[in-house]
């Protein structure tokens, strides 16, 4: 069957993804799937955004994000330019993104805060999308839905279990859980709990579903039933100086063959990566048969081309 033109791909009704929820679960669902047949057929999208350009602005540094959406503009026929250093530092973001809109078509912004990413996109005219922000990190999100769905075939009736801080990707992780019909619980040390509104709306989400979305601090509560694990660092960018405090407030958190065993057998394991081996997670695991990690790198590259198909509306003219 021959893919439809970029102009009939479905649509993101907001313009952006400053967060997930920009994202509406129906157009969650179809970008899945459109990442699903990109994957799949690479070849008949390589024209699909001819002469489009994406503005990388970095404030943090990376290694899956720059290089999955430049590889991503290039093969899908467009082009993308690197901008790194603070968002506003030497003039106001608002001049920032109107001067973009004029040279580029879709700003993608890594940042520390996530009013950088919000005012962005109230002030540029094209699509800004979250690269990761202290609260959410939705393009990691969306690559480790479509890995569960390679893995399981459906969401629904399987749980994933998150251990450690109750982060930006513990956010997004909930977030699209919640509405793709996911059981998901995240399980911290007390005091580093998700953020609570953040919770509210998963669970305002999962009424629809059925999804059940929980919060523990329990481990052998929180993993019972769980068909995959993750995990994240204990100290994220910006929060290097608690570093010494964090090691020591999860080394019970940590993710090794013991903690993995308190999951459904065959259980897999999953991380965002970078990994600090030997901390949050041993190095057997992350290197074991059960262990998604790279499977979830790659699919940061097609789920990230879905997600620029929707945004953007086929080749420049």
């Amino acid at each position: 069957m021959t893919e439809p033109p970029p102009s009939t791909f479905p649509r993101v009704r907001s313009g952006n993804l400053t967060s997930d929820l920009d994202i509406t679960a129906e157009e969650l669902r179809q970008l899945l799937d459109l990442a699903e047949r990109v994957k799949r057929h690479p070849e008949r999208y390589r024209l699909a955004l001819r002469g489009r350009i994406l503005s990388l602005l970095f404030e943090k540094p990376s290694l899956r994000t720059r290089m999955t959406f430049e590889v991503a503009a290039k093969q899908l026929g467009g082009d993308a330019i690197l901008n790194t250093g603070p968002v506003g530092g030497r003039e106001p973001v608002e001049d920032v993104a109107r001067n973009l809109e004029r040279w580029t078509d879709l700003i993608v912004a890594r940042t520390f805060s996530q009013e950088t990413v919000d005012a962005l996109a109230r002030h540029a005219r094209i699509p800004v999308v979250n690269a990761l922000s202290d609260l959410y990190h939705p393009c990691q999100a969306l690559a480790d839905m479509q890995t569960l769905r390679e893995q399981w075939g459906v969401w629904r009736g399987h749980k994933l279990a998150f251990v450690g801080d109750g982060n930006n990707v513990a956010h997004s992780l909930m977030l699209d859980a919640a509405r793709l019909g996911l059981d998901f619980t995240c399980i911290t040390p007390p005091g580093y709990e998700p953020k609570p509104e953040i919770v509210a709306k998963a669970r305002e989400f999962a009424v629809e579903t059925g999804a059940l979305i929980e919060v523990t601090n329990d481990l052998d509560e929180g993993l019972r039933g769980a068909g995959a694990v993750y995990t994240d660092v204990w100290a994220s960018m910006g929060f290097e100086h608690e570093a010494a405090e964090r090691a020591r407030v999860f080394a019970a958190y940590q993710v090794n063959r013991e903690l993995m065993a308190k999951a459904l057998p065959g259980a897999y394991f999953m991380h965002c990566l970078p990994a600090h081996r030997e901390e949050e997670v041993t190095t057997d695991v992350i290197e074991s048969p059960v262990s998604l990690v790279f499977e979830q790198a790659e699919n940061r590259l097609h789920a990230q081309k879905a997600l620029l198909l929707m945004l953007l509306d086929g080749p420049a003219h």
